[in-house]
């Protein structure tokens, strides 16, 4: 019989100065492409919103994000949970990193103890506010915007902090209602945007600190506030702070991680 192969996986908790803070995703440095249900099958046994893998190229790195269900075109914690354990773990030795992803060219960039994600801005449009989703989340947003993609995230706006923090979704309703994940947001008490998302088409009904999400709400702030800069904070039962730019058609994001554990995989 064959020995059992041993992986590598960290657990690593993104935008967050703390463990059991922020989102929560597992990193697993691989010295080649698994098979793809293979890659699935440890996603779901990890059972975390997000399992990032990633391979070594000679431009830097491939980067591919598993929920337990599928696999994502766009994560913004696990690629930052991925560059954290370059620089932390792996001797990664550059303040720059590059990862080549299903959506494009993607940077982090390392300064001290911060991490800033360089993403790329989504375009939205204007919808009609979709009563079944609006009562599925439990209040009625005052406007709806969503990109051309219908794989998109919907972004509902409400008018207060209180209004987000108090939505207590239906999540099958939700799911019923809409093949969109769904960012809500509002203006902060104390910062620019405070938001929530939810996407329980993909097994994610609450995610604690949404990346991808800001590559929407960032440009949409920006343009309402009349400011480049944005301190955003998403206010899941975790929470996590997130400090934003939008310059040249890009969302800049940084924030910090924490290692809450490493081991191996093993077994198959």
């Amino acid at each position: 019989m064959e020995d059992a192969v041993t992986l590598p996986i960290y657990q690593v908790d993104a935008f967050a100065e703390a463990v059991f803070k922020g989102n929560p995703a597992a990193v697993m440095p691989l010295a080649k492409w698994l098979d793809d249900k293979l890659l699935q099958a440890i996603a779901m046994e990890n059972n975390l919103s997000e399992t990032a893998f990633i391979v070594q190229v000679a431009e830097g790195y491939e980067l591919r994000w598993f929920t337990p269900q599928v696999e994502v075109d766009l994560c913004g914690h696990a690629t930052l949970a991925a560059a954290h354990v370059l620089f932390a773990h792996l001797g990664y030795s550059a303040d720059e990193i590059e990862f080549h992803t299903r959506s494009g060219l993607l940077r982090v960039h390392r300064s001290g103890a911060r991490l800033t994600l360089d993403f790329p801005a989504t375009t939205l449009n204007p919808i009609n506010v979709d009563i079944a989703v609006c009562k599925a989340l439990g209040a009625t947003a005052s406007e709806a915007l969503a990109p051309p993609s219908a794989r998109g995230a919907a972004l509902y706006v409400y008018e207060f902090e209180e209004d987000v923090a108090n939505l207590a979704p239906d999540f099958a309703a939700l799911h019923s209602a809409s093949a969109r994940s769904i960012i809500v947001c509002a203006p902060g008490n104390d910062c620019d945007v405070v938001s929530r998302y939810f996407a329980p088409h993909v097994g994610i009904n609450e995610d604690p600190v949404t990346g991808s999400a800001h590559c929407s709400l960032v440009p949409y702030w920006a343009a309402r506030l009349h400011k480049g800069e944005l301190q955003c904070r998403q206010i899941s039962a975790r929470g996590g702070n997130l400090d934003c730019e939008l310059k040249d058609g890009r969302v800049f994001m940084t924030g910090s991680a924490v290692t809450f554990m490493q081991g191996y995989v093993q077994g198959f």
